[in-house]
């Protein structure tokens, strides 16, 4: 039973959090983001709260703030070694602390702590972050607001002070325990064609004769409990620009934040190419791991995601070149091809994978995805058919930058096209892998578009390399540009290509302007492409060009906290503190002195439950009288099970310098197949417990 005192796990235990509030700005296609997450303690003793939650590798964060019993503490941002430390410090002390980090082994995961929240107080905390909206086929904007971050495989040996690890509770989509509200604001000044959600909106309003903006409320009451997804049409999307944002007045000139900084968008008009592209060399690598027996979404009769891959690549094996060469790989916890190497595509041997697609299943164990990747790149390169690697996963891998560094090592002899499929798949390993190998990414979460993405995938391989690509600046005297963005090697017709550039020197007066322009040759045939813009800055309090510059650079710089070169970390930090946007390397903290409370005892800690997407058929034998729910339904444990409770928590001590908050986390062992389930694991309900299980002779991993 749920008492009325406030909001409880399974076990009776209060959650802190209770609601996240969600402010949400679009212009054109730029997103401003601010989130308000609202704690109350409403036990006897201090807690500490953490919640690990997923954000969009795209996503800056820029800015963390504390409201406490109404004492506003801003954040910040400081090396990450040093941000934990003074957290331990003030937690010791007696002091509340606040700390916001991007994992250590991920983009998309964050983790935030509240320590030290004092009996019957509350706090808000805010994060606020900007990022680009990508392009959809059918030219709609996509904004994503992450609710659903699935375990991520883990590999023996794999360090332990990762967001990932820790000991995250986790609930059934439906028993998710505190709800989200958010409000919109869109505006164009080409006016907006349409807005569509998938979730329940209370409001949709027009703004202006024009349509050039817009407001929607999500509904109220709305559990946390799935993606929320707009898709955004307006007017016009295809118009070059370019917007220049007036520098930090009080930062020192020649620095990024201190300088004024440009934006610029084009969306190339690339010609078809004649005669068209047939050759090639198509390599499907297919996650077949135990989570892809998971539904697609909590949506009802949703379809499971090795479903959804299945139909995609059947989709892209029947729309190939006659006469190019192919294979598909499978993999889990390890892996196997059709064919001992690449064959030429015929009817013949199109049949032959076709059935074998058919009888796909996710029985390959965990998703060890380095394995296969190596081995295929190991493999001779078929002369006049460059390889084009297309990979189908849900993306639970905790080792993602050592999987992005063994693409991007192998970048010059391929192209890599990746689809995301299901919620919750890490936009960190599924962006950052085309990204590095001049590909494409794209995500498949509903039967809704997944032809239009496939086919665009599968067009873009076939186009012949565009080369030569090259910005040129037209300015005034005494005025030049510093291209902050990595070098463009690889542009596709229809995609929008953006770019971000320091302005150095001196600015023109008010009416000066300025022109870029975009080079690059085709089949030994020149094109450019040219924008004319005005000189004149805009002011934004946020700067959010600036920030977005700055992510644009820590993405080819970042390689995570451990494989980042030496001579890349030193910039990555420089640009992170300097811009305020989050690294890696670096973390937020915030800590109220006025408190001098020294805990007596240890600090109890409360995990903050999130929602998470399982198969029961993948995760539960059958056991007693129990019988196993459909596939698509949500994980939920039979309430026969015995329980039997642990002492992790309950002997947490926060003595100086020995406090570690990253702890084991819910593992993917528990519903991947491919090794003996354990005898015992922790529970997805609340990681304070541990459920008592039989042996099976099933596979499990």
């Amino acid at each position: 039973m749920v008492c009325p005192c406030g909001l409880l796990t399974r076990q009776e235990e209060p959650v802190p959090l209770k609601s996240i509030s969600v402010t949400l700005s679009i212009c054109e296609f730029v997103a401003g983001v601010s989130a308000t997450l609202n704690y109350e303690n409403e036990e006897k003793v201090p807690l500490e709260a953490f919640f690990v939650f997923p954000m969009d590798e795209d996503s800056a964060v820029y800015s963390f703030e504390a409201m406490v019993d109404g004492k506003k503490i801003m954040a910040e941002l400081q090396d990450k070694m040093k941000a934990h430390s003074d957290y331990e410090d003030a937690i010791s002390q007696g002091h509340q602390a606040f700390l916001l980090e991007e994992d250590k082994c991920s983009r998309d995961v964050f983790c935030c702590n509240v320590g030290n929240l004092q009996p019957g107080s509350k706090a808000e905390l805010t994060l606020k972050y900007v990022q680009e909206l990508p392009l959809e086929a059918d030219g709609a904007l996509r904004y994503v607001l992450p609710a659903i971050l699935n375990p991520r495989y883990e590999l023996s040996g794999w360090p332990e002070d990762s967001c990932l690890k820790m000991k995250t509770p986790v609930v059934p989509l439906e028993d998710l325990p505190y709800t989200l509200s958010m409000v919109a604001t869109i505006s164009s000044q080409h006016g907006i064609q349409n807005i569509q959600c998938n979730c329940p909106l209370s409001l949709i309003e027009y703004l202006g004769d024009d349509k050039t903006s817009a407001q929607i409320t999500l509904a109220d009451g709305h559990k946390f409990d799935r993606d929320v997804e707009l898709l955004i049409y307006y007017s016009e999307v295809h118009t070059p620009s370019v917007a220049v944002e007036m520098g930090k007045p009080t930062t020192k000139p020649d620095c990024l934040m201190g300088d004024p900084c440009a934006m610029v968008s084009f969306y190339p008009n690339i010609p078809e190419a004649q005669p068209p592209i047939t050759r090639g060399e198509f390599v499907f690598l297919m996650d077949r791991s135990g989570s892809m027996q998971c539904p697609m979404s909590k949506q009802n009769k949703s379809q499971l995601r090795i479903e959804a891959a299945k139909e995609t690549l059947t989709l892209l094996l029947k729309s190939l070149p006659m006469g190019c060469y192919f294979n598909v790989y499978g993999f889990g916890s390890r892996y196997e091809a059709f064919f001992p190497r690449s064959v030429r595509y015929t009817q013949l041997t199109m049949e032959q994978a076709l059935r074998r697609v058919k009888l796909m299943r996710a029985d390959l164990g965990g998703t060890e995805i380095l394995a296969p990747l190596k081995n295929i790149y190991s493999g001779h390169s078929i002369r006049g058919h460059p390889l084009q690697l297309f990979v189908f996963t849900d993306g639970e891998v905790i080792d993602t930058f050592s999987v992005i560094d063994e693409v991007q090592s192998n970048s010059l002899r391929h192209r890599c096209f990746s689809f995301g499929i299901g919620e919750g798949a890490s936009t960190s390993l599924i962006k950052g892998i085309a990204r590095v190998a001049g590909g494409t990414s794209e995500f498949i979460t509903g039967n809704d578009r997944m032809q239009s993405k496939a086919l665009r995938a599968l067009k873009r391989s076939l186009q012949p390399l565009v080369e030569d690509v090259c910005l040129s600046w037209d300015l005034p005297r005494d005025l030049s540009a510093n291209v902050l963005s990595p070098e463009q090697t690889v542009i596709f017709r229809g995609q929008r290509l953006i770019v971000y550039a320091q302005l150095t020197g001196m600015m023109p007066p008010a009416d000066a302007t300025g022109e870029v322009c975009l080079k690059y040759t085709l089949q030994g045939k020149s094109f450019e492409n040219k924008v004319t813009f005005s000189l004149q800055p805009k002011s934004d309090a946020n700067f959010p060009i600036h920030r977005l510059a700055a992510k644009s650079f820590l993405q080819t710089k970042d390689m995570g906290f451990r494989q980042t070169p030496a001579k890349d970390k030193k910039d990555v930090l420089e640009v992170s503190i300097e811009c305020g946007v989050i690294s890696s390397h670096t973390a937020f903290i915030a800590i109220n002195k006025d408190l001098n409370n020294p805990v007596r005892g240890p600090l109890v800690r409360r995990g903050v439950p999130r929602p998470i997407l399982l198969s029961a058929t993948s995760v539960l034998p059958r056991y007693g009288g129990f019988a196993e729910r459909k596939a698509s339904s949500s994980y939920l444990l039979p309430a026969s099970w015995s329980i039997r409770s642990t002492s992790y928590y309950s002997c947490v001590s926060y003595r100086q310098k020995c406090y570690n908050p990253h702890r084991s986390t819910l593992n993917k062992k528990l519903y991947s197949l491919g090794k003996p389930l354990s005898r015992d694991f922790f529970s997805p309900i609340f990681v304070c417990h541990t459920y008592r299980t039989r042996q099976t002779s099933s596979s499990w991993s």
